[in-house]
């Protein structure tokens, strides 16, 4: 079963990691097996337990970013009240972008599940990922045509508003493979959002936009597992490792949202491949 302290940790790794482009279900999958707990990554308790961490991630990415909620979803409504979208209105394709985007990881979630979810079993197979993770991240850098520069909101919005409509669905069909153990959903977003065009800052606020309805239906869906009977005897570490999660996510956020103004994804690039190779080592020799 997890312990509080299983969860504080656990929670904490999925807050911070499922924002930095280094895999929060890898990472949940592979600290247990290294730190030797008798967790069962595949047991309907484990996946319960990563429900509640989800959930608490996407509720603080809603706090951090409700003001351009409330855009997007204005300029949503104001579409379907004018039967169209307006060339100028920023908010209105955008959020029929991040609509497009989600499809593909909820219908290939839907479809998979039950593969999926026995995924999580193996950490050597997530370590493994993990290094094809970095390598995404690196050929991402080496083909990104966009110079990182520091913009307002408006003018990043604007850029990532230019994309055509297929560049969102495929961006959406790239964060879907994280629903693999040891590939990011930000690393696979922002990398298909930087093969697209945009630059590392632009590509991580859609990618963090993108992740609220994302994780927050996926985290739903799940949600009436955290009140069954069998459950009861975990809530308190669910708990627990929610508010942890959420903590994390909402400060990681705060984060990297200043980073990528500048900064680049090579440096998470370097920890994925070293990091996956001295875990599959350790993984293959125990």
């Amino acid at each position: 079963m997890i312990s509080i302290f299983q969860a504080i940790i656990l929670g904490l790794v999925q807050g911070f990691t499922e924002l930095f482009p280094i895999s929060s279900l890898g990472h949940s999958v592979i600290i247990p097996s290294l730190l030797g707990w008798n967790i069962q990554q595949n047991a309907s308790y484990f996946l319960t337990f990563l429900v509640a961490t989800h959930l608490a991630t996407a509720l603080a990415l809603l706090v951090f970013f409700w003001r351009d909620w409330v855009l997007i979803v204005k300029g949503i409504v104001r579409s379907i009240a004018s039967r169209g979208i307006q060339k100028d209105d920023t908010y209105a394709k955008l959020g029929w972008l991040l609509i497009i985007a989600t499809i593909p990881a909820g219908i290939l979630g839907l479809v998979f599940q039950k593969k999926i979810s026995d995924l999580f079993a193996s950490a050597q197979l997530a370590a493994a990922f993990l290094i094809v993770n970095g390598l995404i991240l690196f050929t991402a850098e080496w083909l990104r045509t966009s110079t990182n520069r520091r913009r307002t909101r408006q003018q990043t919005d604007e850029s990532i508003a230019k994309l055509h409509w297929w560049q969102g669905a495929g961006i959406g069909v790239a964060q879907a493979c994280a629903l693999i153990p040891g590939i990011s959903r930000s690393g696979a977003s922002m990398a298909a959002s930087m093969f697209a065009g945009l630059n590392n800052e632009a590509a991580a606020r859609f990618s963090f936009l993108l992740a609220t309805p994302v994780i927050g239906a996926a985290a739903l869906l799940k949600l009436p597992d955290l009140a069954t009977h069998s459950e009861a005897p975990l809530r308190g570490a669910f708990i627990v490792g929610a508010v942890c999660a959420g903590v994390a996510a909402y400060l990681s956020t705060r984060f990297l949202i200043r980073y990528f103004q500048t900064k680049t994804l090579t440096p998470f690039a370097i920890y994925c491949v070293v990091a996956g190779s001295i875990y599959s080592a350790i993984l293959m020799v125990r």
